[in-house]
Formats: C-alpha cells, sequence, structure tokens
C-alpha cells in the first residue's frame, strides 16, 4: 500500500507491523504504551465525537474547513488528534504552549478556530483570558483534569457506532490535495504567517526523506520525543518513526529529557542546536569535577574528538587512540544517553561544527538537515551512507526537490512539498512562491553536492559603508567557545560590527573562582575588568577568522541567558533579533557612543 493520506502511514503500521508500543507516556512515574490498534480505535472514536459536534466532512475550500486549535505539550492524545482531524477534513491548527495571550488571540481569530484543546492550567489560563474576544470559538476540552473545562474523554461518550461508521466512510473521501494542517510560523519578527499543508505536501516529504535517509522498519526501535510537536520538523519526523514501526515515547517535558533518556533508551531522537549545546555543557561541567588524573584523559579524548573527520577517516595510530577514548571516556557519555542510540538529527537553526564533530567522534553520530515549515520542511539532509556526510553542511538534496541558488545565493526549492500558500494571504504567497519555486529567505551555496547555509536574508545588514554582513557565521564560531552561551551580532547602519555576548555563567563562575574573583553575583560578574578582558581575547581570536568588515569591534556583556518566557527566543529557540534589539537598546547604544 502506497501512502497518499497522512493516516494512512499508521493503517500500514496496523497491517504490516503493529506493535503493543506504538506510542509511550509516562504517568504517574510509570512508562506506559499504547498499541497500534488501540491508538487507531482512539483517533477513530474522537474522529466520530467531533461529527457529531457538527463539524468536518468534505469541503475544497480551505476558509470554509472546520478548524481545530490544539496547545499543548508533547503527548499521545497530541498525536490522536492530528489524526482525528485528518480522518474527517478537519484542519488541525497546533499552537506553541508558551505563545503569549495576544498571539494566541490573533491566531484563534484569523483561523477561526471552533474548538480547541488543551494541556494545562497555564494554557487554560490564557483561553480564559481571549474566549470572549473569539466568536468563533464554541468550546474548549482539556488533557489534564482541570477545573471549568470539559475533559476530552467527555467528548469520547458523543461517539457511537454510526458515528464511527461514517468516519470509515469519510477516510474514503480524503483527498491527498486537501489541506492537512495550518502552521503559524512564530517567526523573528512581525505577526504570525498560517503555513497551509496538504496531505501531499506532508506525506511526499516523509517518503522521499526516507528514501534518502534510509529508516530501516525497527521493531524494536525507539524514539523520545521532545521538540514541540507544533513545529512541523518533529510532527513529520513521528510519521517517519510510524512508517518505519519505530515507537514513539514522549519526554515528560524539557527538563526531564535527561531522566526520560536513561529510562527509554532510545534509539534515536531530533533536536535543534540549543539542545546539542546545553547537552555539551553539562558534560564540561561533570569533567571540571573530575579529578586530575580523570580530567587529563577527558581532555586528551576531547583533543582526539576535536581530529575527527568524516567516515573516520584517519591512519591506524588515531583510530587505535580514539577507540580508546571511547571505551574510557565517551562510553560515559553515551551511558547518559540511554547506551543504545544509533543516531541524532538535528535541523532548525545552524549546529556548530564543532559539537558534530565531537559527538560522532564519541559514537553518537549527528545527522544534520536542513527545510523551512513552508516545505513541509525537509529539503537537504546528511546521510548515513559512505561519503554521505560533510561536517558543516546541511547534506544534499533529498529526493523529489529541486533547488537553485539565485544571484544573491537564495535557496529557492521546488516539489511536492511546498506549501499550498499562507491562509487569507495571497499576496504574500504570490510573493513567496514564483512560478512554483519556493523562496525560503535562506542564503546559501553548494559545496559540490552538499548544502550549506551561510544566513537569512532578512538578517544580513549593511554597515554605514555600505558592506554587507551575515551575522550568523558570525555567532557561530564565536559560540565555539565553551565561555559563550548566547551572541547577537548588531551593526545595521553603523561604521562596525558589535555583538552582544551573554557569557555561560557556569564556566564564568568557575574561571572567575580559579582567578579568585567575586562570582555570586553574574551582574558582578560580567562588569569586572578581568573578566572583560577575558572577553576581548575571546572576540579578537574569533575575529581572526572574518574579513575586517565582519570584525567585532566593540562588545557588551549581558548578565543573563535569553528565553522564550523572556521574550527573545521563538519557540525553535531561534533569535528574536528585533526584540532583542528594542528590549537591550541601551546596551547597544553603549557599543556606538
Amino acid at each position: 500500500m502506497q501512502p497518499t493520506r497522512m493516516f494512512d502511514f499508521l493503517d500500514i503500521q496496523l497491517s504490516e507491523n503493529p506493535k503493543t508500543d506504538c506510542l509511550g507516556y509516562k504517568e504517574n512515574g510509570v512508562w506506559k504504551t499504547i498499541s497500534t490498534a488501540t491508538v487507531q480505535q482512539q483517533a477513530t472514536k474522537l474522529a466520530a465525537a467531533m461529527l457529531s459536534l457538527g463539524i468536518g466532512g468534505a469541503s475544497n475550500d480551505v476558509e470554509k474547513t472546520d478548524k481545530v486549535a490544539i496547545v499543548s505539550r508533547n503527548r499521545p492524545e497530541w498525536l490522536l488528534l492530528d489524526i482525528a482531524c485528518q480522518y474527517i477534513n478537519v484542519i488541525l491548527c497546533p499552537i506553541y504552549p508558551t505563545t503569549n495571550v495576544k498571539e494566541l488571540e490573533f491566531i484563534f481569530n484569523d483561523a477561526e478556530i471552533k474548538y480547541a484543546f488543551i494541556s494545562d492550567q497555564v494554557i487554560a489560563d490564557k483561553i480564559e483570558a481571549i474566549k470572549n474576544n473569539v466568536p468563533s470559538l464554541r468550546n474548549t476540552y482539556s488533557f489534564d483534569d482541570l477545573p471549568n473545562f470539559e475533559h476530552w474523554h467527555q467528548l469520547l461518550e458523543r461517539a457511537n457506532a454510526d458515528w464511527e461508521e461514517k468516519v470509515a466512510e469519510s477516510k474514503q473521501q480524503i483527498s491527498p490535495e486537501l489541506c492537512a494542517t495550518i502552521i503559524y510560523t512564530s517567526g523573528t519578527t512581525g505577526t504570525p504567517k498560517g503555513v497551509m499543508l496538504s496531505h501531499k505536501n506532508i506525506v511526499t516529504n516523509v517518503v522521499n526523506a526516507c528514501e534518502s535517509f534510509p529508516f530501516e522498519k525497527s521493531p524494536n526501535g525507539r524514539s523520545l520525543s521532545f521538540l514541540p510537536l507544533n513545529h512541523i520538523f518533529e510532527r513529520m519526523v513521528s510519521y517517519i518513526y510510524i512508517r518505519s514501526a519505530i515507537s514513539i515515547y514522549y519526554a515528560e517535558n524539557m527538563e526531564t529529557i535527561g531522566e526520560n533518556l536513561k529510562e527509554v533508551q532510545p534509539t534515536l531522537f531530533c533536536t535543534v542546536p540549543r539542545l546539542l549545546e546545553k547537552t555539551y555543557e553539562k558534560i564540561m561541567a561533570k569533567a571540571a569535577e573530575l579529578s586530575p588524573i580523570k580530567k587529563k584523559l577527558f581532555y586528551w579524548a576531547l583533543g582526539l574528538a576535536n581530529e575527527y573527520q568524516e567516515g573516520n577517516k584517519g591512519n591506524f595510530i588515531y583510530k587505535a587512540k580514539l577507540a580508546i577514548a571511547n571505551k574510557l571516556v565517551f562510553s560515559k557519555w553515551r551511558a547518559g544517553l540511554g547506551n543504545k542510540l544509533e543516531l541524532i538529527i538535528t535541523g532548525g537553526a545552524a549546529a556548530q561544527v564543532r559539537l558534530i564533530r565531537i559527538f560522532t567522534a564519541a559514537g553518537i553520530p549527528i545527522f544534520e538537515g536542513y527545510g523551512p515549515t513552508e516545505n513541509s520542511p525537509v529539503i537537504t539532509v546528511n546521510r548515513k551512507e559512505a561519503g554521505g556526510v560533510k561536517f558543516g553542511s546541511v547534506g544534499p538534496v533529498i529526493k523529489g526537490q529541486e533547488v537553485k541558488l539565485m544571484e544573491d545565493g537564495e535557496i529557492c526549492v521546488k516539489g511536492p512539498s511546498v506549501m499550498l500558500g499562507y491562509y487569507k494571504r495571497p499576496d504574500l504567497t504570490n510573493e513567496t512562491i514564483i512560478d512554483g519555486w519556493l523562496h525560503t529567505g535562506d542564503i546559501g551555496i553548494f559545496d559540490g553536492r552538499f548544502l550549506k547555509i551561510t544566513d537569512r536574508k532578512k538578517e544580513l545588514f549593511k554597515t554605514s559603508g555600505g558592506k554587507y554582513v551575515a551575522p550568523q557565521p558570525i555567532e557561530n564560531k564565536l559560540k565555539e567557545s565553551a565561555m559563550v552561551e548566547q551572541v547577537m551580532v548588531v551593526g545595521a547602519e553603523q561604521k562596525f560590527v558589535g555583538a552582544l555576548i551573554v557569557p555561560s555563567i557556569l564556566e564564568l563562575t568557575n574561571w572567575c573562582k580559579a582567578q579568585n574573583l567575586p562570582y555570586n553575583e553574574p551582574a558582578t560578574m560580567v562588569r569586572q575588568k578581568e573578566v572583560l578582558q577575558l572577553f576581548k581575547d575571546i572576540v579578537q581570536h574569533n575575529n581572526a577568522d572574518f574579513n575586517q568588515v565582519e570584525q567585532i569591534k566593540k562588545f557588551e556583556i549581558l548578565p543573563y541567558e535569553w528565553t522564550i518566557d523572556g521574550g527573545e527566543l521563538t519557540p525553535t529557540l531561534k533569535l528574536k533579533r528585533k526584540v532583542i534589539m528594542e528590549k537591550y537598546k541601551d546596551a547597544i547604544d553603549r557599543i556606538y557612543l
């Protein structure tokens, strides 16, 4: 059976590779599982219950098709609702739980949400704040037991055999061309845009990604899901897991990932570079506590990993040393990740080449890929096959995609995964899709068959001297220093390039201790002249890799990390440059005094 609708993947798993643990979750400290058959039964029952509410049915008009919102952390109910909506032609609009009230109200009204499904009290409070301003909203159901909200199990009670027969009939009528979801991109600036993706968009991306990056049918395979399902990357990969008979276990939350990795012992998972950086920082923090002998061994192993080349090239002596390092040092890293990990896939932002090199050398292969929401999303990915990886690239183009670079280096893609368009925004759609080519807004170059992302088109800025500067490569290079947690390069219409730098408080604290300097308060630490000199040296070292116009001349050190809650990061942990520019205007002004 060839899949053409998203829900076909589950039907195929049930027919060919039924699992007792299709989905897994932790409840009251105990891991529980749901079989493939139960997932299908529950999704069908939920679809039947929604039909009884008077929503769903065949409509080719996206604006007239009923919309349901989900505002929830990852959990089995998330996927059940996704599949249930697909069965009856209801468009699911996933929204990040961290979305602020103003944006939430905009999305609910823009999509004319009729029903919402939520997970916890924090989100419930947001719904309470906006519900009177959303005329289309009929009811909200909760996955947790919450006061003033109907539990989703109460909705399930509305289902009956007649309705379930109607679900079966509906499934037969679902066309691959129908819009399955509208994903509102958080963006780094501006009003959220609703990306319309059809069954065909997502299914072809799943199939083509699998053919390019073979996911073997793996009855014993396990994934740990913690990247928000609201993001198309984790959602699309969930259907890869279902297609490949890989069980999906949901992490409890972002704080328990380390513990959940040891409990679930996944064979793979997807992540974003920021979480890789956090993992590496924890490893380095533990290394700082080692005895002198063990610390020397650790840094010897780390030095070997820094020399690692794609495909484990190198002479016999190097390989022998790396084997020893793997046994004595890196085996402990793998144990911390569950000890059965075969690979990690990263995307969503540029990953530090150094970290990919080090983790891969440590027997934890990391494969970086690339693609925007508007392409469902994958355009390129590094491969498991011999010669399929190039560090610093996002890999070769996957099957079914055509890619070209414009004169300014902008990456354009054409293929079956390109979105239907932006919801209610034909003007933006026409600006973004020209003659079938999706203009991604990302700048790249090809190194042989490997694509390298160099920057975001909109993030390029021009100095007052008329020179263009791409901030991302400068930022990524600077973050290779263990002392640098976050950085944003500035300098638009200024005579030189500057930077806002957030230090690694852990690393800086250890350094201040070693220097007999005050270290109790971050705000105190960053003002000390010795610390300023330390970062001047780091920046100066970093500048050597860039042209004169790209070199950071002055910078400000900020004492507190940028966060989603603070408003400086998107839910996918990208910098909100406009917000940071406004919030830290005084610091930027000091740079250009």
